[in-house]
């Protein structure tokens, strides 16, 4: 904006006087052109002259628009931001707690069939264990599916993904899904939902994670509902019988150190072969640690050098234990994750779940969100502050440009307007409230204020000509409206290719687009009769220039006593 101010008040008004030739005759376009413009001019003008015999009704429409703006924004859907067709998805797999890695290898091979069956998909790769996590948990997996170009493709990727989602979450014996991943830079295993549930103890917290995802699963705006809190880890609980160590003169030092080399491995020492060196970790065979019956056939030392069965010193009972134990600032915590269905938003889900809540949750129950979620939410709360400081902004500008307070305010009635007519064509577009829409209404503000700068700035000058204020301001808009439309039709066409379009980012892009040719349409539209007819009643009567009040008094000067 700065350079092309620059540039039109130097290098257009150089070239203007070297390239721009007076002709007496002007060819057949220019001549249809203007003639149409004309009888547009004259149009507009008597349409002008009926709307502010009805001034009130005129404003009440205003007003209706207005309405409908808030009305609009109400039922968009609102979201972080669009998914892009980025040619990538990334299906997430989770076996049950306890799984070894070759029962999650059986399944992550099952998927890689699946995969290999779709004709988009250009190739994959599965790593299970991804290490993700610490420790790294041998039940999940990752595969990281890449797409054809979406030149060469007759499905986008969320249609790919919407496709593959039945087939995975239909594997018996592991929750598999697949997701689109983040388009502003979030971590791919970041989840669009991710809803804090907060409470004074781990068992309290399960029983009201376990209401609120109850009534989750029957949402369909979420999908494959998922929680951090998993108290379901399966762990063998050994119990030492120190007297009967004793007994036989087993330390339990020794037995600590006996069930960990023997299950877990140890590194005893190292040899050399053909100049590679080799770790010599000792370690029960695989085969003999299956079950917790293989415990029995474990011995340790005793003080006489006797081999005592771990059996006769030790009591050995299944138990469960959490996977983790969370916390979310500082407090016991659990995180509802989530993906969203087609057709449904990022708000839609946190709206259900925070309504859920009150009904589910007790009053002492306190509920957070993270990830995506918590960076939606505070976008949403920042977009009235910014849209706001934006408003006063312009607002001081124009009052110190116009030296006045209602002037400024009669140009910014077109805020609203052009506000509805954006909200109207994100809704008709299929469009939602994102980081991107939310820059174009931002940018919709100084865009749509020029065309009031234009009729109230003529106006006012026709005032201190001495022309009355109806009558200045019908001709500063009929004067003014071919300017009106030129700008306006260039700023259409131009932000059109952003609305209309398609490829590879056009998610991004079309918002914008929207929003500045949906608001400068239907602004400009309404401006033509909503800024003339506030002028007439909140502007001031100027007064007459000084010379034509000097020449009033001469004038009865010379007047016969």
């Amino acid at each position: 904006m700065i350079v092309s101010g620059f540039v039109a008040l130097t290098l257009t008004p150089m070239m203007c006087s070297k390239m721009l030739v007076a002709r007496s005759a002007h060819g057949w376009i220019y001549t249809l052109s203007d003639r149409w413009l004309a009888s547009l001019t004259r149009a507009y003008r008597e349409l002008l002259a009926a709307a502010l015999s009805h001034p009130w009704l005129v404003l009440c429409g205003a007003l209706a628009v207005a309405a409908m703006s808030v009305v609009l924004f109400t039922e968009l859907k609102s979201e972080l931001a669009p998914i892009e067709d980025r040619s990538i998805i990334i299906a997430s797999v989770s076996a049950p707690e306890g799984a070894t890695m070759a029962y999650t290898d059986r399944y992550a091979r099952r998927i890689e069939h699946i995969l290999s069956e779709i004709p988009e998909v250009k190739g994959y790769f599965m790593v299970v264990a991804p290490g993700l996590q610490r420790p790294n948990p041998v039940n999940s997996a990752l595969a990281f599916i890449n797409l054809k170009p979406w030149s060469v493709r007759t499905l986008g990727q969320q249609e790919i993904a919407a496709a593959l989602q039945p087939k995975l979450f239909s594997l018996p014996g592991v929750l598999a899904f697949p997701s689109n991943p983040p388009s502003l830079g979030q971590s791919f295993a970041s989840r669009p939902v991710q809803f804090v549930v907060q409470a004074n103890s781990y068992a309290e917290l399960q029983t009201l994670v376990d209401a609120l995802v109850n009534k989750g699963q029957r949402f369909p705006g979420l999908v494959n509902l998922d929680v951090d809190l998993k108290l379901n880890k399966p762990q063998l609980r050994i119990a030492v019988n120190r007297d009967k160590a004793a007994d036989v003169g087993v330390e339990v030092a020794e037995i600590g150190r006996t069930l960990e080399t023997l299950l877990g491995g140890r590194q005893v020492t190292r040899f050399k072969r053909e100049g590679e060196q080799y770790d010599v970790i000792v370690k029960v065979a695989h085969a003999e640690r299956r079950t917790p019956d293989d415990l029995t056939s474990i011995y340790v030392r005793g003080g006489a050098g006797q081999l005592v069965q771990l059996d006769n010193v030790v009591a050995v009972t299944e138990t469960v234990a959490p996977v983790a134990l969370n916390h979310f600032n500082r407090l016991r915590a659990a995180i509802i994750s989530a993906g969203i269905a087609p057709g449904y938003s990022l708000g839609d889900g946190l709206r259900f779940l925070e309504e859920t809540a009150k009904e589910v949750l007790p009053p002492a129950a306190r509920t957070d969100l993270d990830g995506q979620s918590r960076e939606f939410r505070e976008s949403s709360t920042t977009l009235s502050t910014t849209f706001a400081l934006a408003l006063i902004f312009i607002y001081l500008v124009l009052a110190a440009q116009f030296e006045s307070f209602s002037d400024p305010l009669i140009i910014l009635l077109t805020v609203p307007l052009a506000v509805a007519g954006a909200l109207l064509a994100l809704k008709a577009s299929g469009g939602t409230l994102n980081v991107y829409s939310q820059i174009g209404l931002v940018m919709l503000v100084g865009l749509i204020t020029k065309n009031g700068i234009l009729i109230v700035e003529f106006a006012n000058q026709l005032q201190g000509r001495g022309h009355a204020r109806l009558d200045a301001v019908i001709e500063a808009a009929g004067l003014r409206l071919r300017p009106i439309l030129m700008t306006t039709c260039a700023m259409i066409l131009g932000a059109a290719p952003l609305a209309l379009a398609v490829g590879a980012g056009a998610e991004s892009r079309q918002p914008i687009g929207w929003v500045i040719v949906g608001g400068l349409s239907l602004g400009t539209l309404l401006t033509l009769f909503v800024i003339p007819t506030a002028y007439t009643l909140l502007a001031r009567q100027r007064s007459t220039p000084a010379v034509e009040t000097v020449f009033d008094a001469e004038a009865r000067a010379a007047l016969p006593r």
